[in-house]
């Protein structure tokens, strides 16, 4: 068997989900154990303040609470959100948060990314938070990129914020001893034990360098970084025109 098989199955991904709700409910922080989240929330909103105008169609891929997506419709009116997630209860709360703000509206999708049915050329804007590392196989990868360049309309954009890995050995360490003592210094070695434990268990990130490659393989003619704190990073990749 090799690692990427021992990982947890989407089915145990989805159940914990489904008893964290309320961690992932924190506007003001956006998830505590990922680096750096209240300033990729601003930025997200700043960026969505350019980028939509009213009206405009949102994907918010691996919702969560809703954080992305309650974001942009703080900034933008009359948004159309589309809504995914592998947890029911996660999908609730994110439309209790965002149903209604500034007129938006919400339609949710319940289910494993890599599976539902997506709408071609329909999203202004894709947004995906702490979701992709879970993807598995490279092919996942490509063909999830491939299936989100085919859901946005000619122009959209992509925006990532996600946990990525390191090609070179050396480097990952470091970046993963460093953030060890980000967790250690929210919540001690308890805190720092139980991420390091359920991100072995359930996630395979990919290097940045990697997505990057790959977007631009499915057809994203521009990739951008916006911010990266060690093993975090944020980026945007926009279609043409």
């Amino acid at each position: 068997m090799t690692a990427l098989e021992k990982k947890s199955t989407m089915e145990e991904i989805r159940a914990r989900f489904d008893r964290d709700v309320e961690r992932f409910s924190r506007l003001d922080t956006g998830q505590e154990t990922t680096m750096d989240a209240p300033l990729v929330l601003q930025l997200l909103r700043e960026l969505g303040q350019k980028w939509l105008r009213p009206g405009a169609r949102v994907l918010d891929l691996g919702c969560g609470a809703g954080n992305f997506s309650l974001a942009l419709a703080q900034e933008v009116n009359l948004l159309d959100c589309t809504l995914v997630d592998l947890s029911g209860p996660m999908l609730a709360r994110a439309t209790e948060r965002v149903d209604g703000v500034n007129g938006a509206t919400v339609k949710t999708v319940q289910g494993d990314m890599r599976a539902i049915a997506l709408p071609e050329a329909q999203f202004d804007l894709i947004v995906t938070g702490a979701a992709l590392h879970h993807l598995r196989e490279t092919e996942d990868w490509q063909q999830m990129f491939a299936r989100l360049a085919a859901c946005l309309k000619p122009g959209g954009a992509l925006f990532v914020f996600d946990l990525v890995a390191c090609d070179e050995p050396a480097v990952q360490e470091v970046l993963w001893a460093r953030y060890g003592r980000y967790l250690e210094s929210m919540g001690g070695v308890e805190l720092r034990d139980k991420v390091f434990a359920y991100v072995e268990r359930e996630d395979s990130p990919r290097s940045l360098a990697f997505q990057l490659e790959t977007l631009r393989a499915a057809g994203f003619t521009t990739t951008e970084v916006l911010h990266r704190n060690g093993l975090f990073a944020a980026y945007y990749a926009r279609k043409a025109v």
